[in-house]
């Protein structure tokens, strides 16, 4: 449930009503905009009198939610978050780009990839240090040591980073980690959902392969509900019958997730697509839809790359990409 209060409440009206709903047994969710203050009240509201809340000299209006999604629901939240790290404003009202690698294979690669996304104009540096890889017989990513690297790129181009976790287990090498990244195949790991709702670190949450948006936002609210407001949703494809493509890039996601939730929405058309060739006209399509950013495979030579080279372009590719992306930008929905 909502309470939308009026413009005209005082500061004791507003304690009086909030520690009227505490003694209901209710938490409550305040939001304060330019214009209105929103309660969202969380907990069991079948027992609240609707009509009688609306009564109160207060209060503007109440509306009742059906949606499961409570805190990542824009109801509750009407203004849109947007979640700083570092120089970057995800969710600011211009798309920010976090390029790198899929992979950290060494040091020369990092250090090169990094220095050449930033030149472009990249504001946050992406880079697998644990990789989930379908064949066990793949490359597995260099894990600590492939965090150190980035790290060590970080402290070189002033660029935050943003890596995937694996397991839960694996918190503590995340420490110095600007942007938590929550991979397709771990979207409903719910056990390690709970517990990076105990940090307040960003969590950049990707879309699972089959997944609907309903299911998405219910993940991103695991990590809400543990207390950490900071997630950032990510369309990445999902599975159809098509196959000229690795996924199917669900582009119509983007405006639909800006309606339900105040969240930041990022698309990453790399692994949407699985071939380079197709990832420009992709990202530019998702800039135009409102996307709030992107997330791109950069890698100096993809040809050999240990890991997804066929979807990675190249610094020269990127700057192109990067150019055109804040050309359009102002001229995109909702911007």
């Amino acid at each position: 449930m909502i309470v939308i209060l009026k413009e005209s409440h005082t500061p004791q009206q507003f304690d009086s009503l909030c520690g009227w709903l505490k003694a209901q047994r209710l938490d409550i969710q305040v939001n304060k905009g330019v214009r209105q203050t929103v309660l969202g009240l969380l907990g069991d509201t079948t027992q609240l009198d609707a009509d009688l809340l609306r009564a109160l000299e207060i209060v503007e209006d109440v509306k009742r939610v059906s949606e499961p999604y409570k805190k990542a629901n824009r109801k509750f939240h009407p203004a849109n978050t947007v979640i700083k790290v570092g120089d970057a404003e995800i969710g600011g009202g211009v798309p920010v780009l976090i390029a790198g690698p899929c992979s950290v294979e060494s040091r020369a690669q990092i250090l090169s990839v990094a220095q050449s996304v930033k030149a472009a104009g990249a504001t946050l540096l992406r880079g697998g240090a644990f990789k989930p890889r379908t064949s066990p017989y793949d490359f597995q990513g260099m894990r600590a040591e492939g965090i150190e690297l980035l790290l060590e790129a970080k402290k070189e181009t002033g660029l935050p980073i943003v890596t995937e976790i694996m397991d839960a287990s694996q918190l503590p090498l995340f420490e110095d980690v600007d942007i938590i990244q929550v991979g397709a195949r771990n979207m409903q790991n719910f056990e390690m959902l709970k517990e990076l709702g105990r940090t307040k670190k960003p969590v950049l949450l990707k879309r699972g392969l089959s997944s609907t948006v309903k299911e998405l936002l219910m993940s991103a609210e695991y990590i809400m509900a543990g207390g950490n407001p900071n997630v950032i949703l990510c369309e990445r494809g999902i599975r159809t019958f098509e196959t000229a493509t690795r996924n199917t890039l669900d582009i119509s996601v983007v405006p639909v997730l800006h309606e339900l939730s105040h969240l930041p929405v990022i698309v990453d058309p790399s692994h949407a697509t699985g071939v380079y060739r197709y990832v420009h006209p992709l990202a530019v399509a998702a800039v135009a839809a409102g996307a709030d950013g992107l997330i791109i495979e950069v890698h100096n030579d993809p040809e050999h790359a240990l890991c997804d080279g066929p979807q990675s372009l190249k610094p020269e590719a990127f700057a192109a990409l990067a150019e055109q992306v804040f050309a359009i930008a102002p001229y995109a929905v909702n911007r």
